[in-house]
């Protein structure tokens, strides 16, 4: 009997369909051996199973599918386990590159096939299991459910999925990366991962055992899963959910925080909702990105550091002295442009960080609020709060239909690891202000979300941290009460009192700006006038020098600096640190400063280290955060015995290394001023013989 030509055909395609499949079961073994993944799946098997002890020997390498039966069965002894699954779930790392170079059709199937390639590895898992008795209760294959999860994608467009291109491409199936910032998220809700489904027909065959086993796929909805419309195959009765079995689950939903940026990898779907269809993507990999800084700064910062090196007063003093020429001549508000830039390099996106919050007082709003809107471009992560907006998270519906919860970023959130700028501070009503002072004190936010508004079974509150410095302004010029310097009552004292005193407190510093828009200097006038005539002139040569470019790698640079404090820096911060508690106090409300005194100190010192491009905090450093924190408290209660200039860190103008010199020599005289003040007021807390 012949046979036809096609059926020949379609024999040898399924046998070389065959043996293609079966070759990349071997290297799935063989990846999976290199990779260290076949110690990581029986783990997994161990916490179905049961199994007490741990793995303890290594697995050799292996290539098929009996080998690794037999190395298998040398070192495991499967335990007793009552326990039985609807599913068993294994995750699977993998990276599709590296398969490729071991076999390019099962990275091809990978990359581009996920769907079959899961399939592939989900024969390899069960035949492993059933050869090895890992699981002794599972029963049949669908009851595997492998996810697996690319540690990366190859760097090429055809990878990278951007939401906003059209088409979407949602039909493919296959793996893209995507990046961005979490701006938003809903109430942390389990899906069915896996479920079982039983005949009702009691005489069926199917109606016990694991024949119906539903499995969550990329894309799919809840109801695709699981509903009550399902029949059997058999005999056509209705199937029935065996409820016991089924699977739940949630696991990348809290691996992402919003506000943080990440890079996810994972299939596009196109979810319908009664009239409406959501395009979104099934997240298969999340990873956190984090800015990595430049390995070295300009040129000409190093020939300038190079220069000041004598002093380590000097460098920062001629950073601050240049900074933001394209905004303020070069000489002017010094005081803020340090502290500016204190607070730059005091940036960073871990929970335990040192925040550095700036409030300036002002009645020039128009040249402060240029001057922070130039600053915070400096970082990738500035934001400049819009006052019709929300300045911390809040809560609404899911603005696609879902009705559930749905928390949105905000400014605060947006600036994650930098700065938000949330202009004058005397323009908020007072619960703003009141939700501003609580975060500011704990760093976190908490959201209350009411259950049976967006159709929960319960109520839930969530807490969410902000990592973020903030800056503001207080505007003395717009309020009917004169805000001057009140010297007939305290000398140094300003009328703060738009502004509860515990939200002064809590911010690590309060500046005062040195020119009154009623007395602009000279050069101000000039710069502005030529900015209106002509936006884009560069008005200073050393704008050309030191260029806004080098100035956004310079503090990415330097607020990477890891710095630690010194023995002596600590002391000197400690000393004058409990002189000022005893000399500000008085009998009602005991010491003037706030808890938080010491922490804004400290920070203060290691931003002016990382400013200096150091690592170690010396007493320099120290003697610069005291000054500024002392002048802060000297604005907010008046001056205390320590009886510092309101302009002690820039006592006059910068211009050549003469006036340099002068500044050192002035702040030498502060740091002697400083011991005599800590040895009257804080005996025993700083010892030091050596006199300046």
């Amino acid at each position: 009997m012949l046979i036809p030509k096609f059926s020949l055909r379609v024999q040898r395609s399924f046998w070389k369909m065959h043996k293609e499949i079966q070759k990349m079961k071997e290297i799935i073994l063989v990846y999976l051996d290199r990779s260290g993944g076949l110690e990581k799946f029986v783990h997994d098997c161990k916490k179905y199973n049961g199994i007490a002890h741990s793995v303890a020997i290594l697995l050799t390498l292996v290539s098929t599918v009996k080998q690794m039966s037999d190395v298998f069965k040398m070192i495991f002894a499967p335990a007793d386990s009552k326990q039985s699954y609807a599913v068993y779930r294994f995750v699977i790392s993998i990276n599709p590159c590296d398969v490729a170079e071991l076999d390019a059709t099962l990275g091809n199937y990978i990359l581009h096939k996920p769907m079959k390639a899961a399939g592939i590895f989900q024969s390899v898992c069960f035949i492993a299991i059933k050869t090895l008795s890992l699981i002794e209760q599972l029963q049949t294959e669908a009851q595997i459910s492998i996810l697996l999860r690319p540690t990366h994608l190859p760097p090429l467009p055809s990878y990278v999925l951007s939401l906003s291109a059209f088409p979407f491409n949602y039909t493919s199936q296959r793996f893209y990366m995507s990046e961005g910032i979490a701006i938003a998220m809903g109430t942390v809700t389990k899906y069915t991962q896996g479920a079982r489904f039983l005949c009702t027909e009691e005489t069926c065959p199917f109606s016990e055992g694991f024949r119906y086993i539903r499995v969550h796929l990329p894309g799919a909805t809840e109801s695709a899963t699981v509903r009550n419309d399902f029949v059997c195959s058999l005999c056509s009765s209705p199937l029935q959910e065996d409820m016991k079995f089924r699977v739940l689950g949630d696991e990348l939903a809290n691996r992402m925080t919003i506000g943080n940026h990440y890079k996810i990898i994972g299939i596009p779907a196109c979810v319908q909702n009664g009239p409406q269809a959501t395009a979104c993507i099934e997240v298969s990999s999340v990873q956190l990105c984090k800015a990595n800084g430049p390995s070295f700064i300009g040129e000409n910062f190093m020939y300038l550091l190079s220069l000041t090196s004598s002093s380590c007063w000097r460098f920062t003093a001629t950073l601050a002295n240049i900074f933001a020429s394209q905004v303020v001549p070069p000489g002017t508000y010094n005081t803020l442009k340090l502290a500016i830039l204190l607070s730059l390099v005091q940036t960073c996106e871990i929970e335990s960080a040192d925040y550095l919050d700036l409030l300036i007082v002002t009645s020039d709003t128009l040249i402060i609020d240029r001057l922070l809107n130039y600053s915070i471009c400096l970082l990738p992560r500035g934001i400049r709060h819009p006052s019709s907006s929300e300045i911390f998270p809040s809560v609404s519906k899911d603005k696609h239909g879902t009705g559930s919860a749905s928390i949105q970023a905000c400014s605060a959130l947006l600036a994650q690891g930098g700065i938000c700028y949330i202009g004058d501070l005397s323009s908020y009503k007072k619960d703003k202000l009141e939700l501003l002072q609580s975060v500011l004190e704990s760093r976190t936010t908490t959201l209350f979300i009411p259950g049976k508004k967006y159709g929960e079974e319960a109520d839930q509150q969530v807490t969410i941290p902000v990592q973020t410095n903030f800056w503001s302004y207080v505007d003395v010029g717009s309020s009917p009460k004169k805000h001057i310097a009140r010297d007939s009552i305290l000398i140094g004292q300003m009328d703060l009192s738009l502004i509860p005193p515990n939200l002064l407190d809590v911010f690590g510093l309060l500046i005062y700006s040195e020119f009154p828009s009623c007395q602009l200097s000279y050069p101000v006038v000039h710069h502005v006038l030529q900015k209106a005539i002509n936006p884009e002139a560069m008005l200073y040569r050393v704008s050309q020098q030191f260029r806004t470019q080098d100035y956004e790698e310079f503090i990415l640079f330097a607020k990477n600096l890891h710095v630690e404090l010194s023995s002596e820096a600590e002391s000197l911060i400690q000393g004058y640190y409990l002189a000022s508690r005893r000399v500000r106090r008085d009998s009602v409300h005991g010491s003037k400063l706030s808890a938080s005194a010491l922490k804004i100190l400290i920070s203060l010192s290691k931003a002016h280290t990382k400013l200096s491009l150091r690592k170690k905090v010396l007493e320099e450093d120290a003697l610069i955060a005291i000054l500024l924190f002392e002048s802060s408290l000297t604005l907010k209660h008046g001056k205390s015995a320590l009886c510092i200039e309101p302009n002690a860190v820039f006592p006059f103008d910068l211009s050549d290394e003469n006036t340099l010199q002068q500044r050192d020599m002035h702040l030498a005289q502060c740091h002697h001023q400083l011991l005599q003040f800590i040895g009257a007021y804080g005996p025993g807390a700083y010892v030091n013989t050596n006199e300046e």
